[in-house]
């Protein structure tokens, strides 16, 4: 446990000084009940059931300032609570072909609006993480609920190399997973993705590329494991299915959106394919994300918490101090 004011405890001083009051007081009340008592004017037999219990009250008074002096010191602590979440991983295809422009500015200026204006559409509960796939792939953010962060990885994120569509979703389960899931390529093509990685049913991998995979794992088998592991892959199209050529190091570079692929790995999986022209497709996605609850640990200030226990405390002395003497101490 820590504390935010732990100045505040000088004020522990005082509860010595209100205990020799107590003390003192009760003496006091004492000789003058012996003085009367040796006097015939009162009797001391009806105080001798309140001999062991009377000063219960004041304790507990003393156990309530004592409370009220740690709360005004803020303390706070590790808390186990339980939230609401939903997890999305954006994956953004930042291969060559990207370069194209026969969507304007150009495919990869589009996919990062798109990529943007979805996460923003998002609700506060859902961690957005952003993958990045050109030859391989790479977590550029990882799961987070702070937009600004998530919207800084996607524009940060630069072009070049190949597509590796498949590499891109296995970073991204990697990604949902929290840890690095190692599959044999064999095991994927040969047993036509049963590979069992765990299940994380809810959760959805949004992949906004062109479709024109030129290497690594079959996107199809990676599908496959996606959705036994209950994560739902939605794609999206970026560019025309007519295509373009641009130049690009000396070279002429032909390249056309490849939609059948893409269609492929979402249905397998249980999710949808849209252009990146459909300006209901981020909506459409975000109905498939399940928000559910789970215990996340976070540093909390349980100032509030040693109140109430004092207010107890204080509240309980009183009526015992009520009842057993008829006055608050």
């Amino acid at each position: 446990m820590s504390f935010g004011a732990s100045k505040m405890f000088v004020f522990l001083l005082a509860i010595p000084a209100v205990v020799a009051w107590y003390v003192t007081t009760q003496r006091r009340r004492a000789e003058r009940a012996a003085a009367l008592a040796g006097e015939g004017l009162v009797s001391t037999s009806a105080a001798s059931p309140l001999r062991r219990r009377r000063h219960v009250p004041f304790a507990l008074f003393v156990v309530a300032l004592t409370l009220l002096v740690v709360a005004l010191a803020r303390p706070s602590t590790t808390v186990r609570t339980p939230q609401q979440r939903g997890t999305v991983i954006i994956a953004l295809d930042v291969s060559n072909s990207m370069r194209a422009t026969d969507v304007k500015p150009s495919r990869i200026d589009v996919a990062k609006a798109g990529a943007k204006s979805f996460a923003k559409q998002q609700a506060t509960a859902v961690r957005i993480g952003v993958v990045a796939f050109g030859d391989g792939a790479v977590v550029v953010q990882a799961p987070t609920t702070n937009r600004a962060d998530v919207n800084a990885a996607i524009d940060r994120v630069s072009v070049g190399g190949g597509t590796a569509i498949g590499q891109g979703l296995l970073t991204s389960l990697d990604t949902i997973a929290g840890k690095q899931i190692t599959i044999d390529p064999a095991a994927l093509n040969n047993d036509e993705g049963k590979v069992d990685v765990g299940y994380y049913g809810g959760t959805v991998i949004v992949a906004f590329t062109d479709g024109e995979n030129t290497s690594g794992v079959d996107p199809l088998a990676v599908a496959n494991v996606a959705s036994a592991a209950g994560v739902r892959v939605h794609t999206v199209g970026v560019g025309t299915e007519t295509g373009t050529t641009f130049q690009y190091g000396g070279f002429s570079i032909a390249t056309a959106l490849d939609s059948s692929e893409l269609k492929q790995v979402a249905s397998l999986t249980d999710g949808t394919y849209h252009p990146s022209t459909d300006g209901g497709g981020a909506a459409a996605i975000s109905r498939t994300i399940r928000l559910h609850f789970t215990l996340v640990s976070q540093h909390t200030e349980v100032t509030a918490l040693f109140c109430a226990i004092a207010i107890a405390f204080l509240l309980l002395g009183s009526l015992a101090s009520l009842g057993w003497l008829g006055r608050i101490v």
